[in-house]
């Protein structure tokens, strides 16, 4: 592997060393808040040749308000630094004599301004998609058709992610994402990542940023990479904020965000609301199994519906506060709640024939189901950073938490036709407690211009607490008694200890690199009670990265990363709870399940189009060792304690083998005109899976994603929006997972000088349902059931920003400043 990558590299810089670097000077510097010491993201930096009104180059300042103008000719020039809230910074007599002079002005101090909302004006636009050395951002303030959704609704239309019907999310292809809020982690998503985000309104994100190949300082778990949700939170000074509120035919939401800064002291609390109303979804299954003992055969036909609906909540408090200039301390307490409810009733045939097609029984039931989940957490954070004489030198402690109780209840009843007497029923009861803590300690060290080493540790535990019990219908007594069998207990104890070092810098005007490493030590302390043995594993694991970028002139860029990536199994995965609501499809989790390492590798290429927009392609490629899927394994019969499950297949996670995967992504943002605008993203991959569980089950195929989304603006306050999306069928080593296909309509009306706004939104307008095929096979069985997700829906949505510090949006000018500078 290390040779491959060696080879790897040495043909990108080759490849790359043929391109002549035309780029004329360098004015560099960095945008901070006067009065708290605080970088200005997004700040507006304009370059004019003396004596001219109008801009000859300009960009925009990064996360960390630094700013590069390349491209820079010789002669004299002068810089206006502007910033929303900021009054104007104008730097005279800025000269460039050689033609690869690189002049830095340093730290440039802006001080707050005190206009109000009728007297600030922004004439340009923020760029939707960003792409920086190590991560792509979706700003998602600008969307439209998302405004009266959740998160899910928002990550459909992010660069190489995808959303199925249930609102699992994919990115690059691959599911094992590690989600964070913030940058922080959160117990949530350990239990029910759809359910969490589909409790995130879309209204309430500032942005998305997506890490396909994290670097040395990141965690290593999440093989897919990282998907970080920013939410809004406002720094300016002044009381402000924002209200929305969202009613539709399946989804309702509401939220508020207030802001309240003072000097070098700032607030922000928030609470969002969500529920999902009450929905139908009709079921079909027919599954054909062979007892390979007997040579019986067995025919399983269910029909029938199930009712569902899901509700969340999440509220918070944070701060901020600049001490002695370069001494920054903020925290953060906020509380989520969410869960789901569901109950259904199925009938059920099953037909039994021998060999030579002699039926042995025939078997006509009735299967009623109900199943609750209910999760609260709170989720604490403190940070510490501290800056010095030089500015890019950082130090940054903090600590942060997740605590959750979570509660699973089910129970069926399963009554035999025509007689309608029930046969069979349990009763479950699941609640678990889990935890997930924090402590990071991050140092950078510049060295001299460009050169910049980070270095850092980590402690993280994650703790399990699940208690399941069981109860069985005893048809004898008539009555439920609990079954030691079915009941279980979960004390998992995970920790980490991570050290990284990290190294930028540039090879000449050729490339530019980001270097490093982490490693990371495991311990991992579990019980399982049905076992009756403790399990104890240790395990070191050396995660190295690179990330190569050449600038090509001052628009196109090329980047090659490589990652390594782990995947320790969560909670879902490893809860031994057992799920017998339909006792002919039985599921549980796997506590032996291990860990699951990839290697991935990516070359790509970005190209900012101006005012014509921007385009970005790429190249990945994957592979993983103990590749955790869905499992099932037939069973003609078996016995769980006192209880005999006949013609059974029980669904589990395993590390099914490897897996390889190899493919592309493509995106574009066309501005045709300054009203008319089409956005789209591609993804198409081949995937082979070597199956090591059932030798002789190995699969190949092609997958890809598709979506468009065009936006037109008919006045400065009112515009449209169509967005269309589609998954080609999902492919794992034992079968197909249905295909997908949405589109939704929406249209926004801008009121009160655009303090407030009303948005109409329609998905799936023309269908009542999205129909779900799914398609597996393994030893022994060949299984196709059908679902029909309720999908259309209509919502209204209406949002106000309040206070003294607001500032809106105005048609573009011919001579403002063009952000659509490529990212420095």
């Amino acid at each position: 592997m290390k040779k491959g990558l060696l080879g790897f590299t040495f043909c990108f810089l080759l490849i790359t060393s043929y391109s002549q670097d035309k780029a004329g000077g360098r004015i560099t510097g960095r945008v901070m808040d006067s009065s708290l010491r605080i970088p200005l993201e997004y700040a507006t930096i304009s370059l004019f040749a003396h004596g001219k009104n109008l801009p000859l180059n300009g960009t925009t300042a990064d996360s960390s308000g630094t700013f590069v103008l390349t491209n820079v000719p010789t002669g004299t020039f002068r810089v206006v630094i502007e910033s929303l809230g900021y009054q104007a910074l104008h730097l005279g007599n800025i000269t460039i004599s050689q033609r690869h002079e690189v002049i830095d002005l340093n730290d440039l101090f802006l001080k707050p301004g005190h206009q109000t909302l009728q007297e600030v004006t922004v004439t340009a636009q923020q760029k939707l998609v960003e792409n920086k050395i190590d991560r792509v951002v979706f700003n998602a303030e600008k969307d439209i058709t998302s405004q009266t959704g959740v998160a899910t609704d928002v990550l459909k239309k992010v660069p190489q992610v995808s959303v199925d019907v249930d609102g699992n999310v994919e990115l690059a292809g691959s599911t094992g994402i590690r989600f964070l809020i913030n940058g922080k982690p959160s117990t949530m998503f350990g239990s029910n990542i759809a359910d969490v985000l589909q409790s995130i309104p879309a209204n309430q994100i500032k942005r998305i940023e997506v890490i396909t190949n994290p670097g040395a300082k990141y965690d290593a778990q999440g093989l897919s990479g990282i998907i970080n949700i920013i939410l809004k939170h406002s720094t300016v000074q002044g009381v402000n904020g924002n209200l929305s509120l969202t009613t539709g035919t399946i989804n309702q939401n509401g939220s508020v965000n207030i802001n309240v800064r003072r000097g070098k002291f700032g607030l922000n609390a928030f609470a969002n609301g969500n529920a999902r109303l009450t929905t139908t979804t009709p079921a079909s299954l027919q599954r054909v199994s062979t007892d390979t003992a007997t040579k019986n055969k067995a025919l399983l036909q269910q029909d029938g519906s199930s009712d569902f609906n899901r509700h969340g909540l999440q509220t918070g408090i944070g701060f901020d506060w600049s001490y002695r200039e370069k001494n920054n301390f903020s925290g953060s307490l906020s509380y989520g709640e969410f869960g789901n409810n569901a109950h259904g009733s199925m009938n059920q045939l099953e037909l039994i024939q021998n060999g030579s097609g002699a039926i042995l029984s025939e078997i006509s039931s009735v299967n009623t189901t109900k199943s609750t989940f209910k999760e609260h957490n709170i989720d604490p954070s403190v940070n510490y950073k501290r800056t010095f004489s030089n500015d890019e030198q950082e130090l940054e402690i903090a600590a942060n938490g997740s605590f959750g109780q979570n509660k699973r209840t089910a129970g069926n009843d399963q009554f035999l036709q025509p007689q309608d007497s029930l046969i069979y029923g349990t009763r479950s009861n699941n609640p678990a407690k889990e935890n997930e803590y924090e402590t990071t300690v991050d140092y950078v060290q510049p060295f001299q211009k460009d050169i910049k080493l980070g270095v850092g540790g980590k402690f993280s535990g994650y703790d399990i607490s699940s208690l399941s019990e069981a109860s069985v219908w005893q048809s004898f007594y008539r009555n439920y008694f609990y079954d030691s069998s079915l009941s279980n207990d979960l004390d998992y104890h995970q920790k980490v200890y991570a050290a990284y070092a990290e190294l930028s810098f540039p090879l000449g005007h050729l490339v530019e690199i980001k270097a490093g490493g982490r490693y990371e030590h495991t311990q991992i302390n579990s019980f399982y009670s049905n076992a009756q043995q403790e399990v104890i594993n240790d395990y070191n694991t050396f995660v190295p990265s690179i990330f190569l970028m050449k600038k090509l002139g001052d628009k196109q860029t090329l980047k090659l990363n490589y990652s390594k990536r782990i995947n320790r199994p969560d909670y879902g995965e490893l809860n031994p709870y057992i799920n017998t609501s339909d006792p002919k499809n039985v599921s549980t989790g796997n506590p032996e399940v291990k860990p699951e390492l990839r290697n991935r590798y990516e070359f790509a290429y970005s190209n900012d189009l101006g005012k014509t927009g921007s385009f970005m392609a790429s190249l990945f490629y994957w592979i993983s060792k103990n590749d955790i899927q869905p499992f099932i394994v037939y069973y003609p019969s078996i016995r769980v304690g006192d209880t005999v499950y006949t013609n059974v297949a029980v669904t589990t996670r395993e590390n099914i083998g490897t897996e390889k995967n190899a493919g592309t992504s493509i995106f574009f943002d066309l501005h045709l005109n300054s009203k008319f605008t089409i956005r789209s993203n591609f993804i198409f991959f081949y995937r082979h899976t070597i199956n090591e569980r059932n030798k002789g089950y190995n699969s190949s195929n092609t997958n890809y994603r598709f979506n468009i989304n065009a936006s037109y603006e008919f006045t400065h306050d009112l515009a449209a929006e169509f967005f269309g999306n589609f998954n080609s069928p999902r492919h794992e080593a034992q079968g197909r997972y249905p295909s997908f296909m949405s589109y939704s309509m929406a249209m926004r009306k801008q009121l009160w000088k655009r303090k407030a706004s009303v948005a109409l939104s329609a998905n799936n307008i023309f269908s009542k349902y999205v129909n779900q095929q799914t398609d597996l096979f393994g030893p022994g069985f060949v299984t196709t059931s059908l679902r029909k997700v309720p999908f259309r829906s209509v919502g209204l949505n209406f949002s106000w920003k309040f206070g003294k510090l607001e500032f809106k949006k105005e048609k573009k000018e011919e001579n403002s400043i063009n952000l659509n500078a490529p990212e420095q």
